[in-house]
C-alpha cells in the first residue's frame, strides 16, 4: 500500500467465495475500512463483482485487488481452453505416465487422473537437448507448419510446450513458441514459466497454466474493460500480488489467491495483536483452509490441486471439503457423512430460502441456537427456520440417534453434523501441525471466513490449541489480507551443482534473476527504494531425491544440515551437497493499512453490549446464555462464556469455560477453557 506523498487513492480488495463475495474497502483520505458481502453469481463471478462495485461511490481513483476462483473453477470442473501439448519427441505420453512413484504404483484402487490434454492433442517434435544444456538434435522446425495446420483444424486455443532440458538450453522452445505465437496461439512455454528440472512437474505446470490463463484472461478482460480503475492487480497463491496484465498471462500463479489472501490478512492481524506464531482457519461456505505461521509466511513449490503437480510458489495451505454450506447424508453403511460436496450459493443451505432440501453445516448451526435468529448480513439475508427443519427431518428418517438431555431428534442430528464437520477440520490442523513436527499449543489459531466463528473455539479445544483470535473483519479477512499483501515476483534456475561453489560464484549466478525480478518490480510501479530481494538455494544431500530450501548465505551448508535434522532428526557429517535450484523472490516494502488502536474502556463490563438471552446448544448440551452485539463491545471488555458474539456477516461462539476480551484493535482473544470438544 502506498505511503508517504503518493497520491491518495480508493483500495477495495474483492474475494469471490463459493457463496459469498466479499469487499473491503480502504478510503486513504479518512484512514477508514469498510466491509460487505453479497452473494457470488458462479454462473458469471464477473456479476458479482460489478454488483458490489456498484455500492461504491468516490471520487478518488481506484486501485482494484482481487482474488479470483476462475483459475481454480476452470481447472477443478475441467471447463479450461482448448489445449494442445508439445514436447521432446519419445516424451508424447508424459502427462498420462505422470511420476510413476512407489505410492501411486502400489495404489491398486486410483485409477489416476486423466491428463488435462488428451492423448491426440499431444504431439513430438524433433530435437534433443542433454542435462547440461548440449544440442544433441537441432530443433526440426520443417515439423512446425504441420503442427500448426493440425492446431487450427481442430480449434486449439493454447499451447503448451515443454521440452527436455529446456531449463538448459530455451532455444528450440523460443523458437517454437514464436512460431505458435504468430499463427494466433496462446502459448506457455514451460522456460518462461518454470525454468526447473524434474520434467514432469514442469510440463504439468506449463499444461495448467495454458489451460486455465485464456480463462482467466477472458474474465479479467471483461472486467477491465467495464471498470474504470487506476490499477488492477490480482492475489498470487504466494501471498503477492501483481498486475492483471501478468496475471493474465500466468494464471496458474494465482489458482489458490483467495486462501492465500486470508493467510496473509491472518498474519498482518495476528502480529499486530503480539502474536507471530500462528495457524489459520479460514472456514468458508465451500470449504476449509488451514495453515501454519511460524513467525513469517511459509511457501512450497510442491503443491497439487485437482490432482496435478503445480511447482511454482503457494503459501502452505492444506485445503478440505467442509464448509458453512457442506452437505450432510447418510452413507451406505448407515454413517453420516458432511462434504466435501457443497449447496453453494444456488441454492445454498436449506435456511436460505431458495428451494435447498438437503440439510448443511449451516442448517444444523440454526437449529443449534448458534445463529442469529433475525437472519444474516444485518437482516439482508433472512433465514428460514422452518426450511431447516423439514431438510433435517429427511435425514434423521435413516439415522440412529441417540438422545441427549434437553435436546430433540432434530437438534442431535444437527450437533452430530457439527462434530462431524469439526472432527474433519481438526484432522486438517493435525497434517499442517503435528505431522510436521509442530505443537500446536505453542500457537495461536486465528479464526476467519463467515463459518468460522461458530466452530472455533471447539476446534481449539479438540486440538489442544490453549487460544483463539478472531479478527473484527473475520469474515472478509481474505479481502482484507489481498489490501496488505506486497507485489511479489518469483524466479527459479536449476544449476545442478555438486562442487560447493564459493560464495562469489553463486552471487554471480544469481544476478540474472535478481535484475529480471527487479525489472518486474519496476514494471509495476514500485519504486527501486522500495524493492527487497530475498535469494535461496534448493539443497539436498548427493543422491537424494528431495531437497529443502535455505537462505543463500556463505553458510548454507551449515544451515541446511541445521534444517535437515530439524525436519527430518538427522543430518550427514562430511557428505556431499548439491545445490539443486537457485530462487530469488523480490518484493515491495509498502505500508499497509493498519487500523487505529483504540482506548482502553474503565470497566471489564461488558453488559451494556448484551442484546438478548436465547437457548443454545453446545457441544455437551443446552444453555441459556447471553448474545453480544460486537459492534458495541470496546477494548477492555471481558466476556465469560458461554455467549454469542453477533455481528452483521458473522458469529462467535464462546465455550462454557472460555473467556474473551477485547483488545485496543477490536480483535476478540479467547482463552480456551476445559470441556467436552
Amino acid at each position: 500500500m502506498p505511503a508517504g506523498n503518493h497520491p491518495q487513492r480508493l483500495y477495495i480488495g474483492i474475494d469471490i467465495g463459493g457463496t459469498f463475495t466479499d469487499f473491503v474497502v480502504f478510503d486513504q483520505t479518512v484512514d477508514q475500512v469498510a466491509t460487505f458481502k453479497i452473494l457470488s453469481t458462479p454462473s458469471n463471478p464477473a456479476t458479482s463483482v460489478l454488483q458490489g462495485l456498484a455500492r461504491i461511490t468516490s471520487e478518488l481513483p481506484l486501485t482494484i485487488i482481487h482474488g479470483s476462483t476462475v483459475a481454480t473453477n476452470a481447472l477443478l470442473e475441467r471447463k479450461g481452453a482448448r489445449t494442445a501439448f508439445v514436447t521432446t519427441k519419445g516424451f508424447r505420453d508424459m502427462l498420462r505416465l505422470g511420476r510413476q512413484n512407489r505410492r501411486a504404483l502400489y495404489d491398486w484402487f486410483s485409477g489416476g487422473v486423466e491428463p488435462l490434454v488428451p492423448s491426440e492433442q499431444c504431439f513430438e517434435i524433433s530435437e534433443r537437448v542433454d542435462h547440461q544444456g548440449h544440442v544433441l538434435i537441432p530443433l526440426n522446425e520443417t515439423e512446425i507448419p504441420p503442427l500448426v495446420e493440425f492446431l487450427n483444424v481442430n480449434h486449439i486455443q493454447s499451447v503448451a510446450v515443454s521440452c527436455l532440458f529446456s531449463f538448459a538450453h530455451p532455444i528450440h522452445e523460443q523458437q517454437v513458441a514464436e512460431r505458435l505465437r504468430r499463427a494466433g496461439f496462446f502459448v506457455t512455454p514451460s522456460h518462461e514459466l518454470l525454468p526447473e528440472f524434474r520434467e514432469y512437474e514442469r510440463a504439468s505446470t506449463t499444461v495448467v497454466n495454458a489451460y486455465v490463463s485464456p480463462v482467466l484472461d477472458q474474465y479479467l478482460g471483461e472486467l477491465e474493460d467495464k471498470l474504470s480503475v487506476h490499477s488492477f492487480h490480482i492475489m498470487q497463491s504466494n501471498g503477492g500480488r501483481i498486475q492483471a496484465a501478468q496475471a493474465r498471462e500466468q494464471g496458474v500463479r494465482s489458482i489458490l489467491s483467495g486462501p492465500a489472501g486470508g493467510v496473509v490478512g491472518a498474519l498482518h492481524v495476528a502480529k499486530l495483536a503480539g502474536h507471530d506464531k500462528l495457524i489459520t482457519f479460514d472456514m468458508g461456505g465451500t470449504s476449509t483452509d488451514v495453515s501454519l505461521v511460524d513467525g513469517d509466511l511459509e511457501t512450497t513449490s510442491e503443491t497439487e490441486v485437482g490432482g496435478f503437480p503445480i511447482r511454482v510458489p503457494v503459501i502452505d495451505i492444506h485445503t478440505v471439503g467442509a464448509g458453512g454450506g457442506s452437505l450432510a447424508r447418510i452413507d451406505e453403511g448407515g454413517a453420516l457423512r458432511v462434504g466435501p460436496e457443497s449447496a453453494g450459493a444456488d441454492p445454498g443451505p436449506a435456511c436460505y430460502g431458495r428451494r435447498g432440501q438437503i440439510p448443511t453445516v449451516t442448517d444444523a448451526n440454526l437449529l443449534l441456537g448458534r445463529l442469529p435468529p433475525t437472519g444474516l448480513l444485518g437482516g439482508e439475508l433472512p433465514l428460514d427456520v422452518q426450511a431447516s427443519i423439514n431438510a433435517m427431518k429427511g435425514l434423521t428418517v435413516g439415522l440412529a440417534i441417540n438422545p441427549i438431555a434437553g435436546c430433540s431428534e432434530l437438534e442431535v442430528a444437527a450437533l452430530g453434523i457439527v462434530q462431524v464437520v469439526n472432527t474433519q477440520m481438526e484432522r486438517a490442523i493435525r497434517v499442517i501441525s503435528m505431522e510436521r513436527g509442530h505443537d500446536p499449543r505453542d500457537y495461536v489459531l486465528v479464526s476467519f471466513g463467515g463459518a468460522g466463528g461458530v466452530h472455533a473455539c471447539d476446534l481449539a479445544r479438540g486440538i489442544g490449541i490453549r487460544r483463539v483470535l478472531v479478527p473484527p473483519s473475520a469474515s472478509t479477512l481474505s479481502a482484507y489480507g489481498m489490501l496488505t499483501a506486497h507485489v511479489r515476483v518469483d524466479a527459479v534456475q536449476t544449476i545442478m551443482r555438486d562442487d560447493e561453489p564459493s560464495h562469489e560464484e553463486l552471487h554471480k549466478s544469481f544476478s540474472p534473476m535478481i535484475q529480471k525480478c527487479e525489472a518486474d518490480l519496476k514494471s509495476q510501479h514500485v519504486k527501486p527504494e522500495d524493492i527487497e530481494i530475498n535469494c535461496e538455494l534448493d539443497v539436498r544431500y548427493l543422491g537424494q531425491s528431495f531437497e529443502l530450501t535455505v537462505p543463500f548465505s556463505a553458510s548454507y551448508c551449515a544451515s541446511f544440515e541445521a534444517l535437515h535434522q530439524q525436519r527430518y532428526g538427522y543430518h550427514q557429517d562430511h557428505a556431499a551437497i548439491e545445490i539443486v535450484n537457485l530462487r530469488v523472490r523480490g518484493i515491495s516494502r509498502t505500508k499497509s493499512p493498519t487500523p487505529s488502536r483504540l482506548p482502553l474502556v474503565l470497566t471489564s463490563d461488558a453488559s451494556q453490549a448484551i442484546i438478548g438471552s436465547h437457548r443454545f446448544i453446545l457441544s455437551d448440551g443446552p444453555v441459556t446464555a447471553p448474545h453480544f452485539a460486537r459492534a458495541q463491545l470496546q477494548p477492555g471488555h471481558e466476556i465469560k462464556g458461554p455467549a454469542l458474539l453477533i455481528q452483521d456477516d458473522t458469529t462467535l461462539m464462546v465455550g462454557m469455560k472460555d473467556q474473551a476480551r477485547i483488545d485496543e484493535y477490536g480483535n476478540v482473544h479467547i482463552e480456551i477453557g476445559p470441556g467436552a470438544s
